[in-house]
């Protein structure tokens, strides 16, 4: 009797916080590509900068632009597994 009250209250724990740590798990991997995109941006930034201050302006700003687009593209994948998650596991509770 008492193991039978044990696993059933072990099994409800469980079932409980189920959802709760898949949403945890869509916001870690949109924080992480959040995170590796801005890092991406950052270092062609760093090297935009360089390229023109020796006067290259036209390959600084392709850079530029680059880093951009995949900042804004990690976003969006980030931001879609997030909604997925949250979708598949019943979203906010």
């Amino acid at each position: 009797m008492k193991t039978t009250v044990v696993l059933t209250a072990s099994l409800l724990a469980l079932l409980a916080t189920t959802p709760l740590l898949a949403e945890d798990r869509g916001d870690r991997i949109n924080e992480r590509l959040d995170n590796r995109g801005e890092r991406i941006n950052e270092r062609l930034d760093q090297r935009s900068d360089r390229l023109d201050a020796h006067g290259h302006e036209k390959a600084a700003a392709h850079l530029d632009r680059k880093g951009d687009r995949i900042e804004n593209r990690l976003d969006r994948r980030g931001d879609r597994i997030d909604r997925r998650v949250d979708r598949r596991h019943g979203g906010d509770r």
